[in-house]
This record gives structure tokens, sequence and C-alpha cells, in this order.
């Protein structure tokens, strides 16, 4: 069993994160779990959230107000005496980082110094070398590094990555993908950091995307240009809301992905979202689609809401008997395998060994082997900043 500190509160928190820590929790998988930030409103909305104590009743976390750099290194109550301090050459848990996107270099570096495994939420960080030097910090300490790209763990992804590598669709050619969130989000936290100067639709959720198109085919994207309308955040911030991006893949392969925080709110579903990859195979072709936003549910409820499309895949709750609901879906199953990951990790008589059998096995989404996602925000971030020239991506 591991403790856990989950730094952040914000909504992938209350949505996926703190309801599957609890589900671990339940399982024996996951000790005391602690819950970081900076506001106190932020953790009362979580202790407050009708969905999640109605899920989990008499689990509670530990409400931690301040900075991540602050709070781990703060003494932890109820230990032992010669356990109060964080020690840096002791494995403390396991921290989760769920900070907007540019926060979360320093965090995870931050964890890894005081003896945390780190599962962080996707993009890991913004540059290439920002990725080299968490994966070098969390070799040199033996501890584990895993980022959180759920649609990894989708069964669609997971039934394309083995049909595709087993050459039943030949090669992938030309492809479009699109997610567009929610028109809401702009009146969320997102305006206070997803602004011009440290992120952009694309970055934010253009990367699944991204990331799926390597997972599925082991190419790796090569260059990409990245074009981004500026629009108003409701508090008067500005911010790349609406992208179109072009990535080129190492087989001459091209990719076409487009973002939005501007789905209406009135469109059935959470979003909108999908993949179609078509593909060569000798003398004739092949493809892939999947249709991710529409899950063949169809309701009208009777509170007024309306005609909805709900997703039963990302993140739902289910009643299979006893107290409480039980979380099923990618979302959760994504969670429980990066924190099994660390315990296989914690357990191992050599931690080198079992760090490399999970970068090379491929599966979960780690520094070293996930590293193509930064080279394609770096470099998109340098073309959305600079009209959508193409750049090319380091190696």
């Amino acid at each position: 069993m591991m403790d856990a500190i989950i730094i952040g509160g914000g909504m992938i928190v209350h949505d996926q994160i703190l309801p599957s820590f609890y589900q671990l929790q339940r399982i024996g998988l996951v000790g005391e779990i602690a819950v970081c930030a900076r506001r106190e409103s932020t953790l009362a909305a979580l202790e407050g959230s009708d969905a999640i104590r109605g899920a989990f009743p008499g689990h509670e976390f530990r409400s931690c107000v301040g900075s991540y750099g602050e709070v781990l290194t703060r003494p932890i109550e109820n230990r032992p005496q010669d356990a109060t301090l964080r020690d840096k050459n002791k494995h403390q848990g396991i921290c989760v980082v769920a900070l907007p996107d540019h926060l979360h270099g320093g965090a995870i570096l931050r964890a890894l110094e005081c003896g945390y495994d780190v599962i962080s939420v996707k993009p890991l960080v913004l540059t290439v070398a920002e990725s080299v030097r968490i994966e070098n910090e969390a070799r040199q300490r033996g501890l584990f590094v895993g980022i959180e790209y759920h649609k990894r763990f989708d069964d669609r992804s997971l039934m394309a990555r083995r049909k595709y590598r087993a050459g039943e669709f030949g090669e992938f050619r030309l492809g479009t993908a699109h997610l567009m969130e929610k028109w809401h989000y702009r009146h969320s936290n997102f305006q206070n950091w997803c602004t011009v100067e440290n992120s952009d639709a694309f970055t934010y959720v253009g990367c699944h995307y991204v990331d799926l198109v390597h997972f599925i085919t082991g190419l790796d994207p090569m260059a990409v240009s990245v074009y981004g309308v500026r629009d108003k955040f409701p508090n008067g911030s500005e911010g790349f809301l609406w992208t179109d991006a072009r990535v080129i893949w190492n087989n001459g392969a091209c990719l076409n992905v487009q973002n939005s925080l501007g789905y209406p709110d009135d469109g059935p579903g959470t979003n909108t979202q999908g993949l179609a990859l078509y593909c060569s195979a000798g003398d004739r072709g092949a493809m892939l689609r999947h249709s991710d936003q529409y899950r063949g549910l169809e309701y009208v409820y009777s509170d007024g809401r309306g005609y909805a499309e709900p997703s039963p895949d990302y993140f739902q709750y289910v009643y299979l008997g006893r107290e409480g609901l039980t979380p099923v879906g990618y979302g959760y199953r994504s969670i429980e395998q990066l924190v099994r990951a660390c315990h296989r990790v914690e357990k191992s008589v050599d931690r080198a060994k079992t760090l490399r059998e999970i970068d090379e096995e491929g599966i979960l989404a780690t520094p070293a082997n996930s590293r193509h996602n930064e080279g394609v925000i770096e470099a998109g971030r340098r073309s959305i900043l600079n009209d959508g020239v193409t750049v090319q991506i380091k190696s």
C-alpha cells in the first residue's frame, strides 16, 4: 500500500483523479490520500462534492493548503517520530501532479527530490530539455514517472495498436483528428492560465491524438505547423482557443489535428472528438476510424436538461453492490495501471531494470518512451507564436 499526495484540485481531480484514488484506496492499493491546493475554497469544493461523497461514503483526504514546494517537505501528521520529515533518501509514496501545463516541470522535479514516484497529467512538460532532465532525475533516484495519457487505455486504442502492429492496416498515410471541448471551459480556471504565453488548445488537448498515433503505429513525428486563432476568455485574457495543426511523421504521413474550447454547451456529449487514419496496404487501401464522442447512447432527461449523448467509456460511476459506487472506464483504468507501475517499481529488487522494462513495453507513457510528445509541443508552440510556420521537431 502506498500513500498519495495530489497536487492540484481542479476539474480533472474532481472528475477522474480523486475518485480513482478513492477506489484504489478501497481495494487496498493506496493508503492515506492528501490533496494540495493554494486555496481553501478549492479543497472545500472537493470535500463537498455530492458525486464523490455519494460514491465513496466514509472516504476522506487530508487537506494541504499551500504551494507544492511547501507541502512536499512539510512534516507528515500521525507518523512515527523518526519519519516525520521528508527524507530524500526514502521513497515517500506517489505524487500526482495535476497543475496547469506550464507548472508541471517544477512540481515533478520537486516531488522526485523528495522521494516520490510521480504520475503527471498530460502533457508531461513543454520542452524536450525538461523531459530529459526529469528522466535523468528519476533514473538516478530509482523512481517512476508516468504520464496519464488515458486514451491509451480506451479499448479502441488498444485494439487498433495490436491490429496495426500486426500489419492489418498496412501503413498510415493520411489522417484527421479533432477534440473540441465545451464552451463553458472558458469560464473555468482555464482563463487564468491557458493563455497565449503559456499554452493553447493544441498543446492541452491535441497532444492526446498525437500521442495516440504514435501509440498505435509506432511512428515518430518529424515536423509540425500549428495555426491558432486568438480569442478572449470572459476575464479578458487572450488565448489560442481554436487551433489547426499539421503533423508530419517519419514515413511521410500527415495528420491534421483540430482543437478548441468552442464546442457548443448545447451540443450532445461532453465534447466532440474522433480519429481517422487512412492507410496503404500494397494494392489495397485500409482505414481505421474512431468516433470517440458518440458511444451509442441517447438520453432525454426528465429534469429539463434535454437531449444528451453520454459516454460510458471515459469515466462513469456504476452500482455493483455494497455501499457506494464504483468508477469504471478508461479514465479509471489508466490511473490504476500507473499506480500498479509504482508498486511494481517499489517492490523491485532491481529498480533500474524494472524502469527500463516499463519504458520498453510502451503501454504506459514515460519520459523516455513518449518524448515525441514534448518534441511536438515545443515545436508547436514555436509555430503557433509565429503564425503557423513549419518547425522541425527535436529528436
